[in-house]
């Protein structure tokens, strides 16, 4: 399995922002928002996307959709949801 956030801040700010948490997982950056508009995440005249979680299988079918990411409990949402579509847990064979 494979996970990443999506931004529409350039590279440098996603380099930042990533080192500054130390996360384990890339930040794509869209800055001119053309991606996040083919998905639907940003409104046409906007720049920044809307917090939206999308799960995508193997065969790259969207299994699934968040808009309502809740940022206190994503994690646990993400992980539930994970389960819920059949994904391994991390470190499981």
């Amino acid at each position: 399995m494979a996970y990443f956030t999506a931004s529409t801040d350039d590279e440098e700010t996603n380099k930042k922002f990533a080192e500054s948490l130390s996360l384990d997982y890339p930040i794509l950056s869209d800055p001119t928002g053309e991606v996040g508009k083919a998905y639907g995440v940003v409104a046409a005249g906007k720049k920044n996307a809307s917090r939206w979680t999308f799960y995508i299988g193997p065969d790259g079918k969207i299994l699934g959709v968040d808009k309502a990411v809740k940022p206190g409990t994503h994690g646990k949402d993400v992980a539930a949801k994970l389960k819920e579509l059949g994904a391994k847990e991390r470190g499981a064979e």
